[in-house]
C-alpha cells in the first residue's frame, strides 16, 4: 500500500527512492510490526480476559504449570495481525508469493483459532479431535501445494528440489512436489505447536527462525548473492524478505508479553500459523531442507514426541523420556523454566547459524 504510494514519488523527490529498496522496506515492516504488537498487546490481553479466553491446562501437564491456568490465550491473533498489516503497508502486493505467505498464515491461524475456541469456550481440553485436525491441516497444505505446482507449471515457481551441500543435483519433481509440500507444511505446523509449552520458548525460537528466513529470502531473490553462493535464484522471493521481517518484528513484540511470567499465550492460533508459514517460506525460496536446520529445535521437539509414543507402544509401556515433548523432560529432571527456554534459544541460534553456513558449503 505505502509501497505503491511512496515509490512513484521518487520522480518528484529523490528521497522517496529509498522505499524501492527491499532492505529499507523490510526494516520498516519489522519496526512497524514490533511497535504495533507492543502497542496493541495490553488491549488484546484485556479483551481476552474480558471474554474469558483463558488457558486451560493440557491433560498430564507437569504440576509446575498449575500457575499458568487462567492466563489469556489465543494471542496468536496478535502475531498474525502484527505480521500481515505491516506487510500490506510496506510490501509489493503485486507479488504472488507475498499473498501466498499471508494466506498461509491466515488460514492456518484460522484452524488454530477453531482449535483454541473448542478448548477454551466449549470446554474441550483437547480441542479438535486429533484426526480431524490432521485432516484439515492436510487439506490446507494440499491447497497450497496445488497453487505452487500450478505456478511451477506456468513458469512462476521452480519445481526442482534443492539439496544442501550439492550444487548440481536438483531433481525435477513436477506433480510429485505435492506430497512433499504437504509433508513439510503438516510437519512444521505440528512441530511449532508441540514446542509451545513454556513461557517464551516457541516465540523466541520463531524469532530466530523468521530472522534466518529473512536473510535466506533476500539471498534467494538477489541475483548477485544467489549466483555467488550457487543456489537456485527465485526472483519473486526477494519480496518475501519484507514479510519475514514483519513476522520477526511481530514475534519480538509478542515476546514482550509472553516472556516469563507470561501475560498471554499464543495458543494454537499462533503455533499453527507460525509453523505453516515457516514451512511455506522454506518451500517458496527453495530451501525446504534448510528448514530442518533453521527450525532444528522445533524438529527435535516433534521427534521427541514421535519417539516417545512409538517406544511406549513397542515396549509395552516403557518410556525414553520422563515426559514428551522434550522441554517437559528437562522440567522433570529439575531444570528451571527460564533455564530451559534460554538454553533452547541458544540451541536455536546455533542451528540457524549452521544453516546459513551451508549456503557456501556446496
Amino acid at each position: 500500500m505505502l509501497y505503491w504510494l511512496l515509490v512513484p514519488l521518487k520522480k518528484h523527490f529523490f528521497f522517496f527512492n529509498v522505499f524501492s529498496y527491499i532492505t529499507v522496506r523490510t526494516a520498516m515492516a519489522g519496526i512497524t510490526a514490533f511497535l504495533l504488537t507492543l502497542i496493541l498487546g495490553p488491549w488484546v490481553i484485556k479483551t481476552l480476559k474480558k471474554y474469558q479466553i483463558k488457558e486451560e491446562l493440557r491433560p498430564y501437564s507437569p504440576e509446575t504449570h498449575t500457575g499458568k491456568k487462567g492466563t489469556p490465550s489465543m494471542g496468536g491473533i496478535l502475531i498474525i495481525f502484527g505480521s500481515l498489516f505491516p506487510t500490506i503497508l510496506w510490501g509489493d502486493l503485486s507479488n504472488t508469493y507475498v499473498w501466498l505467505a499471508m494466506g498461509t498464515m491466515f488460514f492456518f491461524g484460522l484452524l488454530g483459532f477453531e482449535d483454541d475456541f473448542l478448548k477454551i469456550k466449549m470446554k474441550k481440553p483437547l480441542g479438535l479431535v486429533a484426526r480431524h485436525k490432521l485432516v484439515f491441516q492436510i487439506i490446507l497444505s494440499a491447497l497450497i501445494a496445488f497453487i505452487l505446482v500450478y505456478l511451477g507449471l506456468i513458469g512462476k515457481f521452480n519445481l526442482h528440489l534443492s539439496f544442501p551441500f550439492f550444487k548440481q543435483w536438483t531433481p525435477y519433481l513436477g506433480w510429485f512436489y505435492l506430497p512433499w509440500i504437504i509433508f513439510i507444511l503438516v510437519g512444521s505446523s505440528n512441530a511449532v505447536n508441540l514446542a509451545d509449552g513454556l513461557d517464551g520458548l516457541a516465540i523466541g525460537l520463531t524469532i530466530i527462525s523468521a530472522s534466518a528466513f529473512t536473510a535466506l529470502s533476500y539471498i534467494a531473490g538477489h541475483a548477485l548473492w544467489s549466483e555467488y553462493l550457487e543456489i537456485l535464484r527465485v526472483p519473486q522471493a526477494s519480496e518475501l524478505t519484507v514479510f519475514a521481517g514483519a513476522m520477526s518484528g511481530a514475534c519480538l513484540g509478542f515476546l514482550w508479553y509472553n516472556s516469563h511470567p507470561a501475560q498471554i499465550f499464543m495458543g494454537d492460533a499462533g503455533a499453527l500459523s507460525i509453523g505453516g508459514t515457516l514451512g511455506t517460506l522454506s518451500i517458496m525460496i527453495k530451501q525446504e531442507f534448510l528448514l530442518f536446520m533453521v527450525a532444528g529445535v522445533f524438529i527435535l521437539e516433534a521427534l521427541s514426541v514421535l519417539l516417545q509414543v512409538s517406544y511406549f507402544k513397542l515396549s509395552g509401556g516403557k518410556r525414553i523420556l520422563r515426559m514428551a515433548p522434550l522441554h517437559h523432560h528437562f522440567e522433570l529432571i529439575g531444570w528451571s523454566e527460564q533455564k530451559i527456554v534460554v538454553r533452547f534459544w541458544i540451541a536455536g541460534i546455533f542451528f540457524a547459524l549452521f544453516s546459513l553456513t551451508t549456503l557456501k558449503l556446496r
